[in-house]
């Protein structure tokens, strides 16, 4: 067997600045000032297979000026071997242990462009280089998008044997958490590369150091998040603090016992989640001698049932867990309000730490004591008013969600702008790409979306006055998700709100109250962040105006059979709109689903 020696040969880089044809590309002054930024930090790109590390890399190079080289390549040019032919001779481990070398040496070269292999920043030892010398970019992708790009190549060597989609789905789910890792998120969509080159140029422009600037957008700051953001609730004794920052899981035990020495905890979560977080959660509860057991339920909005509220309560009961200890909500939106309704039945109300997952329950169903289960006969319908004792929003879990999911918890950040602060919605159309990098643009926003919801829960914890102003899109979305039989592979929450603000806003135009310019504004920014905006949006829809309107008749804010709907005199002036006649909605969703039928 030859030595790994030859991995490590000075080697004649193949891509030029400027890309493929070597003429060089002289960057523009944007470019040119991220340059300065970077100095001599190579941009490393990490993912799996068929995430477009090299192409979306080749673009990024010429973009910027530098050189661009891909770690692959570069083994297998110095090895005279192609990478399945490696792994064929001599062996993955032995293959990984050159892949490492060749990093080591790709690292210290200055600024460029590196497009990793996919298992390059799965080795500790790599990814601490990458950490003190450059700037990581993950370029994450949907599984069926990789799938689409792969599976019609066979030479990837862990696609060899057996089900090729399987092992790639078993890839993901190990490798995703770690690429999580990575400074910068980026997603790898579907359709032109330099779509995604801008949005890496986006988060590299949020994340590199660089001097204050006026942001133009009120009172927002972009002059760098903090790691560790605080927003205040204000209820009096019953306040409590949403903490905003990275990696918060792990400090966990410390916070829970500061705030309650001596309680235990029962933690909730549910499949999908478990497989990322819980481990984490559950060593820094036992690293800080916190007794916990965990109950881990289905993932989706089936969880919020009589069924698993049952499960759950009865679980809480077996572990013995008293009326001053704590019950932990480690998930999205579902797990949430489902621990929170069994916090506030189980003994009669036990305490409640909920620490959120997803960026719809960061910004949103976490902060203002909300908590329920679904029945037959609408969502949400059964539930109580349980406020938390805390809120930990740990950003680096946004890191492992499906890029849908990021999408659909977005809409709820817009709400916050349209409900009542123009300049928010505006530094949201500005710096959007930056909240979907990573960059601390994502910190920002979340924690503009808590103080905005801050406030209005402590004017109005029990929603008998203007926090329905939250409900923006959601007479509409709920109706739309009971349609669709809370299907989550049809229809997400995030998804049903986005075309209900969509629809709200569409119909205060209709009535003369905003401008069909306003209207046309809020669905061009949902559309850029790729939210679905009319009925049609969703897969297979089938019902009818009338089956709309008898959905939304369940609404909870039906009030002696009248609809309220939250409307809108422009962006930034929304209002409570109450005794809405049924047959005025109706015709206007007649319209819209004549306005589909005329798409199709």
């Amino acid at each position: 067997m030859p030595r790994l020696a030859c991995y490590i040969q000075p080697m004649t880089i193949g891509i030029k600045p400027g890309g493929e044809s070597g003429e060089e590309h002289l960057p523009d002054a944007g470019a040119a000032r991220l340059l300065a930024q970077l100095g001599r930090r190579p941009i490393v790109l990490v993912g799996l297979m068929g995430s477009g590390k090299t192409a979306i890399g080749r673009r990024l190079a010429q973009r910027l000026g530098l050189e661009f080289v891909d770690s692959d390549a570069e083994i297998e040019r110095a090895a005279g071997l192609t990478i399945p032919e490696i792994f064929t001779r001599y062996g993955e481990p032995y293959f990984r242990d050159g892949e490492r070398r060749v990093m080591t040496r790709l690292l210290s070269g200055g600024a460029r462009v590196i497009a990793t292999g996919g298992g390059a920043f799965m080795s500790e030892e790599t990814r601490a280089a990458i950490r003190a010398t450059a700037i990581s970019i993950w370029l994450k992708a949907d599984l069926d998008v990789l799938w689409r790009r792969v599976r019609k190549r066979n030479h990837r060597p862990l696609l060899q044997d057996g089900d090729p989609e399987a092992m790639l789905k078993k890839l993901m789910e190990e490798r995703d958490p770690i690429y999580a890792q990575a400074d910068i998120t980026v997603i790898s969509r579907e359709g032109p590369h330099d779509l995604v080159v801008e949005d890496i140029l986006a988060g590299l422009k949020s994340t590199l150091p660089k001097e204050s600037h006026p942001t133009g957008a009120g009172d927002m700051d972009l002059s760098g998040a903090a790691r560790v953001e605080c927003v205040r609730v204000d209820l009096g004794e019953r306040g409590y603090d949403i903490v905003i920052g990275d990696r918060l899981i792990g400090e966990a035990g410390a916070y829970l016992a500061r705030l309650a020495p001596g309680a235990a905890a029962a933690v909730v979560s549910d499949e999908n989640v478990a497989r990322h977080h819980l481990s984490r959660l559950e060593a820094a509860l036992a690293a800080a001698n916190i007794r916990h057991r965990s109950i881990v339920v289905a993932p989706g909005e089936g969880s919020k049932s009589y069924a698993t509220f049952e499960r759950v309560c009865d679980a809480i009961l077996a572990g013995k867990f008293e009326r001053g200890d704590c019950v932990i909500a480690l998930g999205g939106g579902v797990v949430g309000d489902l621990a929170g309704f069994a916090a506030a039945s189980v003994r009669r109300g036990m305490r409640l730490v909920q620490i959120p997952t997803s960026l719809l329950a960061q910004v949103d169903s976490s902060v203002g004591g909300k908590t329920g289960i679904n029945s037959p006969h609408g969502k949400n319908l059964v539930g109580a008013f349980h406020q938390p004792v805390l809120v930990l929003a740990d950003t680096a879990c946004l890191a492992s969600l499906p890029q849908r999911e990021f999408r659909a918890g977005y809409a709820e950040v817009v709400k916050y702008g349209l409900i009542g602060d123009r300049a928010f919605f505006e530094w949201l159309e500005a710096n959007w790409r930056g909240v979907f990098a990573g960059a601390p643009e994502r910190s920002r926003a979340i924690a503009k979306s808590c103080a905005v919801k801050a406030a209005v829960v402590a004017a109005d914890e029990y929603e008998s006055g203007e926090r329905a102003l939250l409900n923006l899109g959601h007479t509409f979305a709920h109706a739309l998700e009971r349609l669709t039989g809370y299907d989550g592979r049809r229809l997400v929450h995030g998804e049903a709100v986005a075309i209900g603000i969509a629809c709200a806003f569409r119909f205060s135009a209709r009535r003369g109250l905003a401008s069909e310019t306003e209207a046309r504004r809020v669905e061009a920014h949902l559309c850029a962040a790729g939210l679905p905006v009319r009925i049609r949006d969703i897969p297979d829809w089938n019902a009818d105006a009338a089956a709309i309107v008898e959905a939304m008749l369940q609404d909870k804010k039906v009030k002696r059979g009248a609809l309220t709907f939250i409307l809108a005199h422009g962006i930034g002036r929304c209002f409570i709109a109450a005794n809405v006649e049924a047959d005025e909605v109706g015709a206007f969703l007649e319209d819209e689903l004549k306005e589909s039928r005329r798409a199709r």
